[in-house]
């Protein structure tokens, strides 16, 4: 057999696999959104292209329930928390690859043990926390708690740590300090990362559920997700209404991850250990 044929076989059944399991993945995305667009009465007869197709569902969720409100509240939450982390998570990750100072490499250590803690072993000792801190029923006690997180202080620590000290040495030498390296220098050259863990902390927090539910008992606080968990109680029978919400909901993260795929792809692939 030539080798050219040899080596095409392989990626023939790769492709082929990937190809299933894609479609495998898509499929749910696709009933939830072909669901939206039908009746009540059709909703359930389980075939994937509507018999019948009506926008009344999207109607409905927009004018009798306060859906924008609740998608206000999930937007300005994740924002706020995306733009604050990433500022502070790569000063953090900066100064531990880079700065030389006393316990650089036991905080460091500490921070991505907390990568080992489940966050309901938290949940109750961060609760009474946040309620000693009078930050119960409010956009503070949605926001504060979730901007930590030692995920992306390790991911751009590794990155950092393939940055040439060229760059930076020659910067230094031309009088700069560490303040405007990091802010003319290593800001825009992590672009790629940045994007990369924007996506996903935008994307965690869009569909926080638990911690919104616990911390927030006010309705004009009310998350997207915590507002569809209510809407489902109210409308259990009716589907149309629930997947036209969900429908609506998944739209945001669907824009995001295909809009910055390749940001995804490139930190995975430099955010190796060294």
């Amino acid at each position: 057999m030539p080798l050219s044929r040899r080596l095409r076989s392989p990626r023939t059944v790769l492709t082929a696999l990937c190809v299933v399991l894609a479609a495998v993945a898509a499929f749910p995305i696709l009933w939830m959104v072909s669901a939206s667009f039908k009746t009540r009465a059709t909703v359930n007869d389980g075939k994937l292209i509507p018999s019948e197709i009506t926008v009344q569902n999207f109607v409905y969720v927009f004018t009798e329930v306060p859906f924008m409100k609740f998608l206000w509240n999930s937007f300005f939450v994740s924002a706020t928390i995306t733009l604050v982390s990433l500022l502070l998570h790569s000063m953090a990750a900066y100064a531990l690859a880079r700065l030389r100072f006393p316990g650089r490499e036991p905080i460091f250590m500490a921070i991505f043990g907390t990568l080992l803690v489940t966050p309901p072993v938290v949940l109750i000792p961060l609760f009474l926390v946040v309620r000693q801190l009078g930050m119960l029923d409010s956009y503070a006690g949605l926001i504060i708690p979730a901007i930590f997180n030692a995920f992306g202080i390790f991911l751009l620590r590794q990155f950092y740590l393939g940055i040439p000290r060229e760059l930076e040495e020659a910067a230094i030498v031309d009088g700069c300090g560490y303040w405007r390296v990091y802010w003319n220098i290593v800001l825009p050259l992590s672009r790629p990362i940045l994007s990369a863990l924007a996506v996903f902390f935008f994307l965690a927090n869009w569909n926080s559920f638990i911690w919104p539910q616990i911390v927030a008992t006010d309705p004009d606080l009310t998350v997207v997700q915590v507002g569809m968990a209510s809407f489902q109680q109210q409308y259990g029978a009716n589907w149309n209404y629930i997947l036209a919400a969900a429908a609506v909901a998944a739209l945001p993260m669907l824009v995001l991850f295909f809009t910055f795929q390749r940001q995804i792809t490139e930190s995975i692939k430099t955010s190796g250990l060294k």
